[in-house]
């Protein structure tokens, strides 16, 4: 696991989104597992800034999301294709056929799932997983207490995620319970992964994740047995980490030939 720390939130959300333009640059049909959230919006800004100034392609590539509420249309405002189309997909060279996310309308919800990680199978796997973090160290919606092997399912919200996207449904009881989500095996699967987080809420959280014991109940924790994971966090979301001055040195002392994107 590398932990690279950056000056202010800005610069954090800018390596984050020039790794994504390496990663298309070095493979261009890549394909890139993608995250939503506010963590998110100006990543995916700064991604569209790459293609519109610096023609950065997206074209041969393709995205899968990491989750999707249950019971929205990719129509509903809420929903995170809405998000990803709002966001990023309508402002890029991207072909709407080749983004994918879990459909949250599905009848059959674990044959939706199935198909999911067929896809991502079929595909070769994720070569790049961009994710966030919550307060409780969930990624995507495995909330804490999910296991650390599970695959694309559907899951209960804790009441604590309901509550905190009860401002952006305008109501918690317009917040829907359920979600599917990539599971920790899932995501573990990825080729690389990049987990970005700023703001002090986060700092003890990017502690217990990167630092802590691996467990269920912080599933980000899983991270530390990947075999390329990268964190990007900004000054004040590492404040609480132990090893905060070697991360700043490992960094700092990168090899010539080890290039960071």
């Amino acid at each position: 696991m590398e932990v690279i720390i950056t000056k202010n939130k800005q610069e954090a959300e800018n390596v984050t989104a020039r790794i994504i333009e390496a990663q298309l640059l070095k493979k261009k049909d890549s394909l890139l597992g993608l995250a939503t959230g506010r963590t998110m919006e100006n990543v995916y800004r700064q991604l569209i800034q790459l293609h519109k100034e610096n023609n950065l392609d997206f074209s041969s590539s393709s995205t899968v999301n990491l989750d999707e509420y249950v019971g929205l249309s990719g129509e509903h405002c809420q929903s995170y294709r809405y998000y990803m189309n709002d966001k990023l997909f309508n402002h890029v060279n991207i072909k709407p056929e080749n983004t994918k996310l879990p459909d949250g309308m599905a009848a059959d919800i674990p044959l939706e799932c199935q198909k999911y990680e067929d896809f991502i199978k079929n595909y070769g796997g994720i070569d790049l997983q961009l994710l966030g973090i919550g307060t409780d160290g969930h990624i995507g919606f495995n909330e804490p207490g999910s296991s650390l092997a599970s695959r694309t399912r559907i899951k209960t919200l804790t009441r604590e995620t309901v509550e905190q996207n009860g401002p952006i449904f305008g109501d918690n009881d317009q917040v829907p319970r359920h979600a599917l989500t990539m599971g920790g095996g899932t995501i573990m699967d990825a080729h690389k992964v990049i987990l970005l987080a700023t703001g002090s809420s986060k700092a003890q959280i990017i502690a217990d994740a990167v630092e802590g014991p691996i467990t269920a109940w912080v599933t980000a924790s899983i991270l530390q047995m990947h075999p390329s994971a990268t964190i990007v966090v900004d000054e004040e979301a590492a404040t609480e980490l132990k090893n905060y001055d070697y991360y700043k040195w490992a960094y700092d002392n990168k090899p010539d030939w080890q290039q960071l994107y």
